[in-house]
């Protein structure tokens, strides 16, 4: 394996939904490049795998118990940690349906964590990147954030909140030397997929995979860890001139539908 460059060295990171997925690549890539790593989780057993795995790899690690739904959750969890370097707000969850399935019920559980969640981090998390002189923000958006994609009503509704949060952020803060931005993944082939596909789909998992990938240009989904490569560049020194933009990391979904 090609050894990483090692440009968080000495510095604290904070990954929202780091136990899986997308986020769990994130917490790793960071730490395999000298971040310490506190994976704020809601599933204990996901965190704590995820902050062994990056131990065993001979990196920094430790799980963080939050409901990122919860303020006072979030508050507890961000009281935990000293110094804030980069910040991740990646935790997130999805839902299928129009404006006419989706019900109240549908639409505040969405709200509550990709919406709220991400203020949350950013209410929280602002002040200890200020206290620290200035850091990083990266939001997972998603290509849904500019694009209509049929029956992902409040799913979109909600990651278009997270692109104008992001927006935002960075106007405000940009005077304290925090750079705010965002990535927007379109499908990325995570065990939620393989999850989602094998409770919805049963016996035709093959089939339905093979159509979930061809349904984007490139003609594959992404990879957790390509979505993680971004986010690492995003936080870095490297992207020193970089604040306030949205990142399509979508294998040519947006420009080539």
């Amino acid at each position: 394996m090609t050894k990483l460059a090692q440009r968080f060295v000495r510095k604290q990171a904070v990954v929202t939904g780091g136990g899986s997925g997308i986020g769990r690549a994130i917490a790793e890539r960071l730490a395999a490049e000298g971040a310490s790593v506190a994976i704020f989780e809601l599933r204990a057993e996901a965190g704590a795998e995820a902050a062994a795995a990056i131990r065993a790899a001979g990196g920094s690690a430790r799980v963080i118990a939050c409901d990122v739904a919860n303020t006072e959750s979030v508050r507890a969890a961000f009281a935990q940690v000293e110094k804030l370097d980069v910040l991740v707000n990646n935790a997130g969850i999805a839902h299928v349906g129009d404006v006419l399935t989706t019900t109240p019920e549908d639409l505040d559980r969405i709200y509550a964590v990709n919406v709220k969640g991400v203020y949350h981090g950013l209410h929280f998390g602002v002040p200890k990147l200020i206290a620290n002189g200035g850091g990083a923000i990266v939001n997972i958006a998603s290509t849904v954030s500019k694009i209509a994609v049929k029956d992902r009503f409040a799913y979109g509704m909600s990651k278009g909140a997270v692109l104008t949060m992001t927006l935002s952020v960075a106007r405000d803060f940009v005077d304290k030397k925090i750079r705010c931005n965002c990535v927007c993944p379109a499908r990325v082939h995570t065990p939620f997929v393989d999850g989602y596909v094998a409770k919805n789909y049963p016996g035709r998992e093959a089939e339905t995979m093979a159509q979930l990938a061809a349904a984007q240009p490139i003609g594959r989904m992404g990879e957790p860890r390509e979505v993680a490569a971004l986010v690492a560049f995003l936080a870095s020194d490297e992207a020193g001139f970089v604040t306030g933009s949205a990142y399509d990391i979508d294998g040519g979904v947006i420009a080539l539908r």
